[in-house]
């Protein structure tokens, strides 16, 4: 996934940048998701399920899952 401009939160702490999900798009929609401890590791999804997924966690739709997942 060279090439691409990967975003973090502003909200994250991670020494060196280390504990954060960063976010990247293709000019062709697709968004890309990755772990910095795991910068390889690369999923993608498409924006209707992206604005979805924030609009859950804005609800809060994902405040109170199990810890132990």
């Amino acid at each position: 996934m060279s090439g691409l401009e990967w975003r973090k939160s502003s909200f994250s702490s991670g020494v060196g940048g280390q504990d954060c999900v960063e976010v990247a798009t293709t000019p062709n929609g697709v968004i890309h998701l990755r772990e910095s401890d795991d910068p390889a590791a690369v999923i993608a999804t498409d924006p209707t399920r992206w604005d979805a997924f924030v609009r859950g966690i804005k609800r809060g739709d994902f405040d109170q899952l199990p810890k132990s997942i």
